[in-house]
This record gives structure tokens, C-alpha cells and sequence, in this order.
């Protein structure tokens, strides 16, 4: 199981936020900086995320052209992402795939135009779920779809990875949500990823024996709960 550091990015720095409420959490200075330590310390791939594109709320390409520019490992993008043209564009300056979220639920076409222009393996579908259901638009509405079904959905549709965050402990250590990462493991053969309240080195063994082909970690990694190294022991 890969361990994948996030470098998440908001009004040109880097940001954990709690829950994905804006105005919690803290900043960790430059993007570029803390991609670049995390490859120093032996990530083999990095969780780039434009908060404020998610959010309706602003742009930071050029803060993450920045990011890919500075790193020798790939990274998979998101953030939001909602045309065909936006997400080639990360693909061009240097993202090995990119992340659609909200757009992929409102607009499951651009999924397929994607795959068809960027083949399945540079396409992720992020599904944010808040209290069992996923959520969309910078996690601020709810549907009534579940991870499961949607996951389902996409996989049909040919994208490489499913990644699954549970917002409800995003940012907060609070440890993960066992029950449902093994729910949608066992209902995919895609590989799913999973974010969003690890908490200590159990997660990254519990995640692993859950069948989660990565674990993308933030906040534990900057609040120095256990190295980068230590994680991806665990990970095998």
C-alpha cells in the first residue's frame, strides 16, 4: 500500500484544514517546500490539492505548476476540476492524474470524455462522503448517493482509482472508518484509495488490511504524529 503526503494548497500556501471548513486548521508555509520535504523523505508520490478551485473560491495553478515543477516523483491533482480542457491542462504541466469530484457526480459525461482523451489510469474519482453519503462542492452539499453506488458507477465508466475521504474526520485525527473502506474495496475491483483521520500508525495497518491500495495522510505528517518513514514500514 503506498502512503501518499498531501500537500494541500490555499491562498498560495499549505493548508490542513478540519473537516474541509475553511478558517479551521493551520498553515504549513510554502506548497513548494512541503512537496519537496516530503520527497526528501522518501514519498514516492504526493496528494495535490487546490482548496480555493474546490471551493469556487480562487485558483492556485500556478502554485501547483510550481509544485510539480520542484518534485521528481508523480502526483495525482485535484481540486476544481470540472472541464476536460482544465483537467489536461494539469495533466500537461507535469500531474500523472487528476481528481474529479464534484464535477463527476453533476456531470458523469466528463468522466467518460476523460477516460476516452486521457485513458481510465490518469483519472480519479474523489468521493467525499459526509454522515454515509457523498458530498459534493467543496463538501457543502450533501447527496443522497452512496460511495458504493457511485464507485459502481465510475468503474463502468473505465477511471483508473476511486478516492474515498470521510469527511466527517477529515483533518481531525480521529482515526478511520474501517467498516465502510472495507465496504467499498469489496464492492470494486479498482483500486480505491482513502483519506481523511488518520491518526497514528494503526490507521496506516488498518487501512492496509482494509484492502486500501493507498492512504493519503495530511495532518498527522505535519503535526509530526509519526514520520513519513515509519508510515510506509507499516504500509509494506
Amino acid at each position: 500500500m503506498q502512503v501518499i503526503p498531501s500537500v494541500d494548497i490555499r491562498g498560495g500556501q499549505c493548508v490542513q484544514l478540519v473537516g474541509g471548513m475553511p478558517g479551521t486548521g493551520k498553515g504549513y508555509g510554502s506548497p513548494v517546500e512541503a512537496a519537496q520535504r516530503w520527497v526528501t523523505e522518501g514519498a514516492r508520490y504526493l496528494h495535490v490539492i487546490d482548496l480555493d478551485a474546490a471551493m469556487g473560491s480562487g485558483d492556485n495553478f500556478r502554485r501547483v505548476a510550481e509544485v510539480l515543477a520542484g518534485i521528481s516523483v508523480g502526483a495525482e491533482v485535484g481540486g476544481g476540476i470540472r472541464s476536460a480542457e482544465r483537467a489536461c491542462e494539469l495533466l500537461g504541466i507535469g500531474a500523472d492524474r487528476v481528481i474529479l469530484g464534484t464535477a463527476a457526480v453533476k456531470n458523469p459525461q466528463l468522466v467518460r470524455d476523460l477516460v476516452g482523451l486521457a485513458g481510465g489510469a490518469r483519472v480519479m474519482v474523489a468521493l467525499d462522503v459526509r454522515a454515509g453519503k457523498v458530498a459534493i462542492e467543496g463538501w457543502r452539499t450533501r447527496t443522497e448517493k452512496s460511495a458504493v453506488e457511485l464507485a459502481k458507477d465510475f468503474e463502468r465508466m473505465g477511471v483508473g482509482s476511486i478516492l474515498f475521504t470521510n469527511v466527517d474526520v477529515e483533518g481531525s485525527m480521529k482515526g478511520l472508518d474501517v467498516k465502510a473502506i472495507q465496504g467499498l474495496t469489496r464492492a470494486v475491483n479498482v483500486p480505491v484509495f482513502v483519506a481523511g483521520g488518520v491518526a497514528s500508525l494503526d490507521d496506516v495497518l488498518l487501512a492496509k488490511d482494509a484492502g486500501a491500495a493507498g492512504l493519503v495522510v495530511g495532518m498527522a505528517l505535519y503535526e509530526g504524529k509519526f514520520t513519513l518513514k515509519r508510515a510506509m514500514e507499516v504500509a509494506g
